[in-house]
């Protein structure tokens, strides 16, 4: 399996320009942990993550530093700018790491464990299309047989499932990861609710092709974000 078969779609993304504020209200609306920097072209500048957003909040704690403290930890131009920038273009982490769809995901994961990541944006011709998760790997691996190629019929249900579910069921189609194998499909992600879970599985099961529908689909607990 590839890139392709286990990334989320439809990633929110936000432009150099988006105030932290904006950031965080969208990692919360949205429950997910960070979200890619583009520019008008849809090419990956960097990544604001959960993690950028904290070093303003302990920033605020080092008000309280005494000022001996303050100097012996002297001050850094760099940190300064993560810790007080109020744009995504200050604080996010410049020039991410970044795959393409064919991807093997032995190759991501490996990547994710040298790099310390938790996730990595998918390109097509330098243009965001994807983002690949620990969470999404751990899926594609849990499906992943002795034949390790992924018949293009399998591919074309997975991408036909995600429009259903986008144009029709009334979910958000970024909120559902969809894993096709032989044409069995599972469905992975947090909904907002019992009919959002079962909107997403009709969505499946109508696509031809389908032969079974596995629903892990979880529904959003308050303030959780998935990993």
């Amino acid at each position: 399996m590839q890139a392709i078969d286990v990334m989320t779609p439809n990633v929110i993304s936000v432009t150099p320009q988006a105030e932290v504020q904006e950031i965080a209200s969208l990692l919360v609306e949205h429950k997910i942990s960070a979200v890619p920097v583009v520019d008008d072209d849809d090419q990956v500048l960097g990544i604001v993550s959960e993690g950028d957003l904290m070093r303003r909040v302990e920033s605020e704690g080092d008000k309280h530093k005494s000022w001996w403290l303050k100097w012996l930890s002297g001050n850094n131009p760099v940190d300064y700018v993560k810790s007080h920038g109020r744009k995504a273009g200050e604080i996010m982490t410049p020039d991410p790491i970044t795959i393409e769809e064919d991807e093997p995901l032995y190759h991501i994961a490996a990547l994710l464990e040298k790099h310390g990541i938790k996730r990595v944006p998918v390109v097509r011709k330098g243009k965001l299309v994807g983002i690949v998760s620990r969470a999404d790997l751990l899926r594609g691996f849990s499906v992943t047989t002795t034949d390790t190629t992924v018949p293009a019929d399998d591919r074309e249900i997975r991408a036909a499932v995600i429009k259903e579910i986008e144009d029709h069921s009334g979910v958000l189609a970024y909120r559902v990861n969809v894993i096709v194998t032989d044409g069995d499909v599972q469905l992975w992600g947090l909904v907002t609710g019992q009919e959002e879970k079962l909107a997403a599985q009709v969505a499946a099961e109508n696509i031809p092709g389908v032969k079974s529908v596995d629903n892990h689909l979880g529904i959003t607990p308050r303030g959780i974000s998935e990993f």
